[in-house]
């Protein structure tokens, strides 16, 4: 998959999705939880994959997390920089990053996964788990799915809805062991449900 289109996409509408999460923003506080209990005191670096705007990098780095932000878009690198000049942001593809093995100590990958065709979703669990020390610590959320791998009309780009056990039967192929799961409902969207996965990885290369 091209990252130029969901580039293209996400700058057309920067400005008005920077504005939902300017100002107060707050996540779920199960979310936070969940971010802040497999990522901070990790001991090293943790990249925020797709941080758009930077709202969750100010927040691990408020914390005292050594973090990196990373986003294909220029708008919210900018915004990012910025607003929060705290982290570090880097524009590029968050598989693309060059990054020596198990150099990171942690990833946090807030829905930058959402619009890779299923075909292409372990090539970059795969460069995840490449990058993360040995027990290094992954956060995922994505789109949950009651059923079934689908693809829905996300308003910026075409996304997809993982079953969570499915998804997570793909990150242990990956080399990932699951620690803890949250399924969620966004409270104004009672027909879209979302999921986030905390894992380790696993014993081996």
């Amino acid at each position: 998959m091209s990252n130029q289109p969901v580039r293209d996409a996400y700058s057309y509408m920067s400005a008005q999705y920077i504005s939902l999460v300017d100002g107060d923003w707050q996540a779920h506080v199960d979310d936070t939880a969940l971010v802040r209990d497999h990522l901070v005191g990790s001991g090293g670096t943790v990249l925020d994959l797709g941080c758009g705007p930077g709202h969750w990098s100010a927040y691990l780095h408020s914390l005292g997390v050594d973090v990196t932000g990373v986003d294909l878009v220029p708008e919210f690198i900018d915004h990012a920089r910025t607003h929060f000049p705290g982290p570090e942001f880097r524009l590029a593809s968050m598989t693309d990053l060059d990054l020596p093995n198990h150099s990171v100590a942690g990833i946090l990958s807030w829905y930058s996964t959402i619009h890779l065709p299923p075909s292409e979703l372990d090539g970059v669990l795969i460069e995840f788990r490449r990058m993360l020390a040995p027990s290094g610590r992954l956060v995922i959320g994505f789109f949950d799915s009651d059923d079934e791998v689908a693809a829905f009309d996300h308003k910026v780009y075409t996304a997809y809805r993982w079953p969570v056990d499915e998804f997570s039967a793909h990150l242990t192929q990956a080399g990932f062991t699951e620690l803890q799961r949250l399924q969620q409902q966004f409270p104004d969207r009672p027909d879209r449900k979302y999921a986030a996965i905390a894992a380790a990885t696993s014993a081996g290369p």
